[in-house]
């Protein structure tokens, strides 16, 4: 904040003490009186010299003496002057108040607001908390307006057991509670859309764009963990394409149902974080905060955050928002593949993919790879394992072409491939 408050000095003449000070009125020439000298200057303008007065005591010894005497009750004086100055400070009644903390009356704190806090005041009024009601007890979970009249983005695992015949609630950030309906959902993703009945008026959120992220840039993350709704946390994006299982909904049949593409934060997210929003500086949304990594879990405790928190990118998480709302489903781009992690699949060292099963008439079988190749590469991104090829193709739509590196009889080799898609045959 620029501080407009300017202060005029008053005017100090220059030069040394004493000078004459050039902006001062003059002053009258003095008129010499009577010449008259002292005695050890000369000086006609100063008084004459007094008389010399004769020593009452002439005697140099005693006048030595009596000398000393006074220069020790002088001392005496001034020690016995500070302890009893010191003693009645501490016994006397001061009439003076004394000054407390609890007196002084609060200044407001120095300084603008943070970009967290203008972030915070932005976003708190399009975040909702979400409850679910189910027969073994449900659970909470955090979820994104997305338009006025009640559409709300949230992950499926926080609505999975309401879509089995449990009940949904939203409690919105005025501290309205209205009950919700599932819109549409995909295990494939772990996102959803559900609708609270009745809601008008609502502050939708402006959605970013995850593509133009990098490590180190600041985020904040807001929700309900453990229950605790309009929490705030901020953090720093730790780490891109980074693959990541949620965790799968039983029943789905797809082993890799929940493998998502995630973005890393440190910012902290705990149990009830999962669907609320990830929001740059700018106060756009660029993630669903959708899981943790705690070492709570291994130990059968309670998870907690220990800084590695993912969520999922926005890029993604509107396109398949998009389709939800259309039509209670999402499709997604399928490389026509059966995968596991290239260690120990084959005889070769090569770190990657490999190929249990290509689908005839798929991307990959179109694209020329077969059984027992291994995948180390989509486009300039490494596959390391399974995961990440999982991962790399669900960040795509159908109908992109990817380029694939892999690995074929012991050699490398590139192929361009057209992404189909997993939408059930008619």
């Amino acid at each position: 904040m620029t501080d407009d408050t300017r202060t005029i000095a008053a005017y100090e003449p220059s030069g040394h003490a004493g000078d004459a000070d050039p902006f001062a009125p003059a002053q009258p020439t003095p008129t010499p009186g009577p010449a008259t000298t002292y005695a050890d200057t000369g000086d006609p303008w100063l008084p004459p010299a007094p008389p010399p007065q004769p020593d009452p005591d002439p005697d140099p010894a005693r006048r030595r003496g009596r000398t000393a005497l006074v220069a020790l009750a002088l001392a005496a004086g001034l020690v016995g002057g500070g302890v009893g100055a010191g003693v009645t400070a501490a016994t006397r009644n001061d009439p003076t108040p004394a000054v407390t903390s609890l007196a002084t009356p609060a200044r407001p704190a120095r300084g603008g607001t943070t970009a967290v806090e203008q972030v915070a005041s932005r976003l708190l009024p399009s975040v909702v908390s979400i409850v679910e009601t189910t027969a073994d007890g449900g659970g909470e979970g955090t979820g994104v307006v997305l338009s006025s009249d009640g559409l709300i983005l949230t992950n499926n695992h926080v609505v999975a057991g309401a879509a089995q015949g449990g009940s949904l609630s939203v409690t919105l950030n005025d501290g309205r509670t209205v009950d919700a309906t599932i819109v549409g959902r995909d295990p494939v993703t772990d996102l959803a859309v559900v609708r609270a009945k009745g809601a008008h008026g609502l502050t939708p959120a402006e959605l970013g764009s995850s593509a133009s992220l990098r490590p180190g840039q600041a985020v904040v993350a807001i929700g309900s963990p453990l229950g605790l709704q309009g929490t705030v946390t901020s953090g720093i994006v730790s780490a891109l394409d980074r693959p990541v299982r949620t965790g799968g909904e039983a029943g789905s049949g797809d082993p890799t149902s929940t493998v998502i593409d995630a973005i890393q934060t440190d910012a902290a997210i705990n149990p009830g974080n999962s669907g609320g929003p990830l929001v740059n500086l700018s106060g756009q949304v660029v993630g669903i905060n959708s899981a943790i990594a705690s070492l709570g879990a291994a130990s059968g405790t309670q998870s907690g955050s220990i800084g590695v928190g993912f969520s999922i990118p926005i890029d993604q998480a509107r396109l398949i928002a998009k389709q939800l709302i259309a039509s209670g489903t999402a499709t997604h781009a399928q490389l026509g593949v059966s995968v596991r992690d290239a260690a120990g699949s084959n005889a070769s060292s090569t770190v990657g993919a490999f190929l249990a099963a290509v689908a005839p008439g798929g991307a990959a079988h179109a694209g020329g790879l077969r059984q027992g190749d291994v995948i180390t590469k989509v486009g300039n991104r490494r596959i390391d394992d399974a995961d990440a090829l999982i991962a790399a193709i669900r960040s795509h739509r159908s109908g992109d072409q990817v380029s694939l590196t892999y690995v074929s009889g012991g050699r490398t080799q590139q192929a361009t491939v057209t992404l189909g898609n997993d939408a059930p045959s008619t």
